[in-house]
C-alpha cells in the first residue's frame, strides 16, 4: 500500500486498524492524505488514537453499506466546500466540518428544501445531462453540449430560463448549493467583458 501511495495521487484512503503488513494507525501517521478508518477495532484508546493521527472518520464494523456511502458523499461536499482554488473563510470551514460529521449527503433531497431550490438542482441531474445538446441555444456556448463531454455547466441566466425564475433568484439559489458542497462554482472568460460564473454537479 505504501507504494501504490508513492505512486499515484490519492484523494482519500479507505483503511483498516488492522493491515497485513502492519497497522493502520502507522501508515495513517506516516501518510499526507485524507483518510477513513474502518474497523472492528471498537476500544475508546484506538478511536481516539486513529482521530489524534488525522482520521477524518472512524466506522465501526459492521456497518450498513449507507453509512458508508453517506460518509463518501459527505466528504466529497466537504472537499467542494473546501476547494483548493478558492480561500476559505471561518464560515466555510465551519459549514465543511458540520458537513463531513454529520455525514448528510442526503440534504439535496431533504424535504426542508424549497421547491425551487430543488428544482434549480435538479437542474444539473442525469436528465438534464442527457438533453443538455438539444438545450444548446438555451444554455449557450461551452455549457456541456451533451452526455459524455463532461459535467454539464450552467450560468445563472441559464437556470433562470429553465426554471422560470429571475437571474438574481437563480444566483441565489445557486450560491447557497454552492455553500453547501452540492454543485461547484468555476470563472468562464469570455472574449469580452466580466468572467461569468458557471454551475456544475461535483
Amino acid at each position: 500500500m505504501r507504494r501504490v501511495l508513492a505512486e499515484r495521487h490519492v484523494d482519500l484512503l479507505l483503511l483498516d486498524v488492522h493491515l497485513p503488513d502492519g497497522s493502520g494507525l502507522d501508515l495513517l501517521r506516516e501518510v499526507d492524505v485524507d483518510a477513513f478508518v474502518l474497523s472492528a477495532a471498537s476500544d475508546a484508546t484506538t478511536v481516539r488514537r486513529a482521530l489524534r493521527r488525522g482520521a477524518l472518520g472512524y466506522l465501526i464494523k459492521p456497518f450498513a453499506s449507507g453509512t458508508l456511502v453517506d460518509r463518501l458523499r459527505a466528504y466529497q461536499r466537504y472537499r467542494n466546500v473546501l476547494d483548493e482554488r478558492t480561500a476559505v473563510d471561518q464560515e466555510a470551514l465551519e459549514r465543511a466540518l458540520r458537513i463531513l460529521h454529520s455525514g448528510d449527503a442526503a440534504k439535496a433531497a431533504s424535504p426542508s428544501r424549497s421547491a425551487t431550490e430543488q428544482a434549480v438542482l435538479e437542474q444539473f441531474g442525469a436528465e438534464a445531462d442527457a438533453d443538455a445538446a438539444d438545450a444548446d441555444t438555451e444554455v449557450g456556448a461551452g455549457a456541456g453540449a451533451g452526455a459524455g463531454v463532461g459535467p454539464l455547466e450552467l450560468s445563472a441566466a441559464d437556470v433562470a430560463a429553465r426554471v422560470g425564475v429571475s437571474r438574481a433568484t437563480a444566483q441565489r439559489y445557486l450560491a447557497a448549493l454552492a455553500a453547501d458542497g452540492l454543485v461547484t462554482m468555476k470563472l468562464s472568460y469570455g472574449t469580452t467583458g466580466r468572467p461569468e460564473h458557471r454551475y456544475s454537479r461535483p
